[in-house]
């Protein structure tokens, strides 16, 4: 199982950030994220999944103004699970927070779902997005998926593909790893032994730059990684850590 952070970070919230070509999106987002949590100990570790916009440049020029930002740079484009998984793996918190780059989830709600990982049986608090502003057909194919998926894996999730999410890091680095796995985070904590809690988020446009993927390229994708999930949920063991929690109820 994966060790805790230092006891030196032991209040520290990680704010993690897997962003491609998002050069415009990421400064008014981390304004916010810092303004979100002025009263709370933080920090900011963003990935760039080899953006070809100047993202690093950005990056290097805000993290000289932020002492609380931190950045990696992967050296060819890896996707949206492996540079999250490099973000929460490079965090110091206890609790690891995940925004999409495009500054649509609106870091305002971080301080209500933290509230949420009080319950020490909480594992994932996951956002669940209100007043979508994606295209109507993305609404429908996202609704299609996630109906798909919740009477298959029983995840209890209206909606897996928020961006917004907090979580156990350590809980997190627990859990086996593969590609867009970050689109089953509540079947795979509830897998584990975890409790999820949800929190509704509401949607933001996209101010700057456009969308990384297509509906057609998320089912099929999506459908092969569902049938494994489904196999996982049947084969692995619970955590002992979050099972022992849940029997002492």
């Amino acid at each position: 199982m994966a060790p805790e952070p230092d006891d030196a970070y032991a209040g520290l919230v990680s704010v993690v950030i897997p962003a491609l070509n998002e050069a415009e999106s990421l400064p008014p987002l981390i304004d916010e994220i810092t303004t979100a949590l002025a009263q709370i100990e933080h920090e900011i570790v963003v990935v760039d999944d080899a953006s070809s916009d100047g993202t690093d440049a950005v990056l290097a020029a805000l993290a000289r103004d932020n002492p609380r930002l931190r950045y990696i740079r992967q050296g060819q484009t890896l996707g949206k699970s492996a540079g999250l998984s490099s973000a929460v793996g490079a965090a110091r918190g206890v609790i690891a927070v995940t925004l999409d780059g495009d500054g649509q989830n609106d870091p305002a709600f971080i301080p209500k779902m933290l509230e949420l990982l009080a319950d020490p049986l909480v594992g994932l608090v996951a956002g669940q997005r209100v007043g979508r502003k994606d295209s109507l057909s993305k609404r429908i194919g996202s609704r299609i998926a996630n109906a798909v998926r919740g009477a298959m894996l029983g995840d209890n999730t209206r909606d897996t593909a928020c961006g917004l999410k907090a979580f156990r890091r350590a809980a997190y680095l627990d859990l086996p790893y593969f590609d867009t796995m970050h689109r089953f985070l509540p079947a795979l904590f509830i897998v584990d032994g975890w409790k999820v809690a949800h929190h509704q988020v509401v949607d933001r446009p996209r101010r700057f730059g456009s969308s990384k993927y297509g509906n057609l390229e998320r089912l099929m994708i999506g459908i092969p990684d569902l049938f494994g999930v489904l196999w996982l949920r049947r084969r692995r063991r619970c955590n002992p850590v979050a099972y022992a929690r849940t029997s002492q109820r």
